[in-house]
């Protein structure tokens, strides 16, 4: 049989995880899934604090997860800098037209349903009669 080739970045977590076989206990004991941690190292990179716990003595059952999720709390602001940091400033202009075009159509949309909202007095004539639209008169 043929093997598929993966994606460059799905190999290269591959190795990473080789490296850090406590990635593997986490998985196992359904503290995370693969796709969370696949998605924190492509995000992160393999330098954050993150993985950190998993390099120096692999995972603790009981002192480990809560100090992980105490930094991760007091730590989202640098992660959120750091994503910040590795976005695209063009793909991100991207979506924010298409998120504002969508926007305007439900804007658009809910407006038809409502039709002319409540009803108010007509505006008052003026006692000189209805005025022509056009300045100019016939010669």
């Amino acid at each position: 049989m043929t093997q598929k080739k993966l994606h460059p970045s799905v190999e290269k977590f591959k190795g990473f995880v080789k490296t850090h076989p406590a990635i593997v206990q986490e998985v196992r004991s359904g503290k995370s899934t693969w796709q969370e941690l696949y998605e924190d190292w492509y995000l992160l990179g393999e330098e954050d604090e993150k993985w950190d716990a998993f390099r120096a003595e692999g995972v603790n059952t009981n002192g480990n997860s809560k100090s992980n999720n105490e930094k991760e709390k007091n730590d989202w602001m640098s992660q959120a800098l750091g994503m910040m940091k590795k976005m695209d400033a063009t793909q991100m202009q991207v979506y924010i037209n298409n998120l504002s075009q969508a926007l305007g159509a439900i804007q658009g949309l809910i407006s038809q349903f409502q039709g002319s909202g409540p009803v108010s007095s007509p505006p008052p004539k003026s006692p000189e009669g209805p005025k022509h639209p056009f300045m100019f008169r016939k010669d």
